[in-house]
């Protein structure tokens, strides 16, 4: 057995302490935490975590799937930007534009019926 099985998941003292006094399910309150290294156990089943990203608390609702992965796994630090630059708004563009011809088109086609 590795050493750091016998230590045991990390969970913030503090976040304990806050879903001790809280009921599991409790829609209503929203628990949050800078912790994003806290790793979810079974007793957090239930709960609605505001997890910090940097900015502000992105809320993730623990259900059991997420035992013994972060709280911060579930909260990206980081807004993803599509790829493509002006050469793929363009693209887009004519594709949008084709689809709404094609929605006008087939419109057109039930409305002669």
């Amino acid at each position: 057995m590795s050493r750091s099985l016998k230590k045991g998941p990390y969970i913030d003292p503090k976040l304990l302490k806050k879903i001790s006094v809280i009921k599991p399910g409790d829609s209503v309150k929203v628990i949050k935490t800078w912790s994003r290294d806290s790793q979810i156990s079974p007793e957090m089943i239930g709960f609605t975590f505001g997890v910090h990203n940097g900015k502000d608390f992105i809320p993730v609702s623990v259900n059991e799937d997420m035992v013994g992965h972060r709280l911060g796994e579930f909260s990206p630090t980081k807004k993803f930007t599509r790829h493509g630059g002006k050469m793929q708004k363009e693209i887009e563009a004519k594709k949008k534009e084709s689809e709404i011809a094609a929605s006008k088109a087939a419109k057109a086609t039930t409305d002669k019926k």
